[in-house]
């Protein structure tokens, strides 16, 4: 399974985010500290904050902070949030499966049983898990 660099970045967004709770990060900041594109974590902090999974405020101490404790977000839950517009393989796609092996084919059942059972193992673990 190979996650995007969205995934990977929201991932690495939220692992620093739980670690200072109390701390409310802007994008300026936490794109420096990743050494990441300022634009790419923008839009990663919006599609969490329209998840509840992150609050932002703007101005003069503002920043995100996490919106839920750490404990409560699992990770499969968070990567299936971060992937949701990623499919593992074409024929998994909305509208967009060009396959010409698609209802014939044995792979696509096995891929959804390993994808599945890829994120179950993750939700066995939190966001509390991996802060740093």
């Amino acid at each position: 399974m190979r996650l995007t660099s969205f995934t990977d970045y929201g991932l690495r967004m939220l692992m620093l985010m739980a670690g200072s709770p109390d701390r409310a990060f802007s994008t300026a900041q936490m794109a420096e500290d990743l050494n990441l594109s300022r634009n790419h974590l923008s839009k990663i902090m919006q599609r969490l904050s329209r998840a509840g999974i992150i609050e932002t405020r703007r101005g003069g101490g503002g920043g995100a902070i996490l919106a839920k404790d750490p404990g409560s977000l699992k990770l499969g839950q968070i990567i299936r949030l971060l992937e949701e517009d990623h499919a593992l393989v074409e024929c998994f796609s909305d509208g967009r499966n060009a396959c010409t092996l698609d209802g014939r084919c044995g792979l696509k059942t096995r891929l959804r049983t390993a994808e599945a059972a890829f994120l179950a193992d993750l939700d066995r673990s939190t966001l509390a898990d991996i802060s740093i």
